[in-house]
Order: C-alpha cells, then sequence, then structure tokens
C-alpha cells in the first residue's frame, strides 16, 4: 500500500491527473482564447473602430469619456476622473465579436455532432458478441424443453 504523502504517489497522482485528455484539450483551448482575445482586441482597435470613427467625423472611440472633475494642469499628480464610455464601447464590440465566433463554433460542432447520430441511426446494428450468440443458441435450445407453469390469477 502506498503513501499518499510520499513524492512518486502524489507526483503519480498529479502525473494521472494531467494526462487526462479533457485537462489538456481545456489547457490549450485556454491557451488560444487568449491569443484570439488579442487577435479580437486589435481587430476591434484597429480595423473595426478606425472607419467608424472617420464616418462621424474623425471621433477615436478610445478618448470618448465624460469628465466628472478635471485635471488641474498646476499639479504633477493626475486628477482626472472620467468615465470612459468609449473604451467601455470597444469593449462591447469585442465581446460580440467573440461571442459571434464562439456561436459559430458551437453551430459547427451541433451539425458535425447531428450528422454523426443520423450516420450512427443509419448503419445496421453490429453482430453481437461470442459469448451473446452462445447464451441465445442455448436459450433457444432450452425453451422447448422449459416446463411450462400455470400461474394462478389475481382476484
Amino acid at each position: 500500500m502506498s503513501n499518499p504523502t510520499s513524492k512518486t504517489g502524489i507526483f503519480g497522482e498529479f502525473r494521472e491527473f494531467i494526462a487526462r485528455g479533457n485537462v489538456m484539450d481545456l489547457a490549450v483551448g485556454v491557451i488560444i482564447g487568449a491569443a484570439f482575445n488579442d487577435i479580437v482586441k486589435s481587430l476591434v482597435d484597429n480595423v473595426v473602430m478606425p472607419p467608424i470613427g472617420m464616418l462621424l467625423s474623425g471621433i477615436d472611440f478610445a478618448k470618448l469619456q465624460w469628465v466628472l472633475k478635471p485635471d488641474d494642469p498646476l499639479t504633477k499628480a493626475n486628477e482626472l476622473v472620467a468615465i470612459q464610455y468609449g473604451l467601455f464601447l470597444n469593449t462591447v464590440i469585442r465581446f460580440v465579436i467573440v461571442a459571434w465566433v464562439v456561436f459559430l463554433m458551437v453551430k459547427g460542432v451541433n451539425a458535425i455532432r447531428r450528422r454523426d447520430a443520423e450516420q450512427a441511426d443509419d448503419a445496421p446494428p453490429s453482430a453481437p458478441p461470442p459469448q451473446e450468440l452462445l447464451l441465445i443458441e442455448i436459450r433457444d435450445l432450452l425453451r422447448p424443453h422449459a416446463p411450462t407453469t400455470a400461474r394462478p390469477r389475481a382476484g
């Protein structure tokens, strides 16, 4: 019996945990998701928003804000207090793009699953294993010799 606190026991359990397929798939998904986030951020900030800003008289959405307290230029400290709704708008657009891509991915996976399920339903049933065939043969041989017992009626 192994000691659960021994190095090989803990490391063995950890290795078994990491080697599971779903953990590795999750890790790959997180890494790709982080990279995808950077791509979407660049798409929104550098491709989508500049033409929209140009159509709206050259507005830079990243600089749109409601100033609650202006900065005092005579002090070194930044005293500006503002609600930066332009940055929020950029973030909302980024979220919509990511949500759309995830929706399309889920839709594609569901279509593949439905197609695979239809193909599985259309496939002829496979032959039973040899043990099951033997049991069916024994059952069929014993059936004519089985004694019939009359069941009492309820009532």
